[in-house]
């Protein structure tokens, strides 16, 4: 019966069964793996992110604890936490000084981040000169000179946290009209 069965699979219908049985098998391990029927609700752990972008420049350290943007970063995650804005960051890596950060601060603007929040001289200053050149987006910078146009200042310390945290609700507000 093996030796009838080997000799039914040669040649060309031994090919086309064989083809049959991988496409068969291969359909069923997509839609097991896929998550079954196609179409299906959303997964309901999943954030679902308003269509707005809040983006932090900061200095090579990042948000690591102690860094100066740790306080930032985690006034930006309050405000997404309430607002459901996205909130990523952009480390300056180099040399410390404006015109290395002028780059990192045009990939920001490239990605069409909504607020843009600046800690460090070098990337505050970035951010000051480009702000000029983007007068729909907001900025936001820790210690910087005085506020102008679309560029709030917000001042490091205690209150920094909840600061900025107001300072990206504003923003997330201003942008749904409400």
């Amino acid at each position: 019966m093996l030796a009838r069965l080997s000799g039914a699979l040669r040649g060309r219908s031994g090919w086309t069964l064989g083809g049959a049985v991988v496409s068969v098998l291969a359909l069923v391990g997509v839609w097991v793996f896929a998550g079954g029927e196609p179409g299906g609700p959303p997964d309901p752990r999943a954030r679902q992110y308003k269509e707005f972008d809040a983006c932090l420049l900061t200095d090579e350290k990042g948000i690591v604890t102690g860094a100066p943007a740790a306080p930032v970063w985690e006034g930006m995650q309050a405000a997404s936490q309430e607002t459901r804005a996205r909130v990523t960051y952009v480390p300056v890596v180099g040399e410390p000084s404006t015109e290395n950060a002028r780059p990192f601060f045009n990939s920001l603007m490239q990605r069409k981040c909504d607020v843009v929040l600046a800690v460090g001289a070098p990337q505050v200053e970035a951010t000051r000169a480009g702000a000029t050149e983007h007068p729909k987006a907001r900025f936001v910078v820790v210690d910087g000179p005085e506020a102008a146009g679309n560029i709030t200042v917000v001042k490091s310390g205690d209150g920094l946290k909840e600061a900025v945290a107001e300072a990206v609700r504003r923003a997330v507000k201003a942008s749904s009209g409400a």
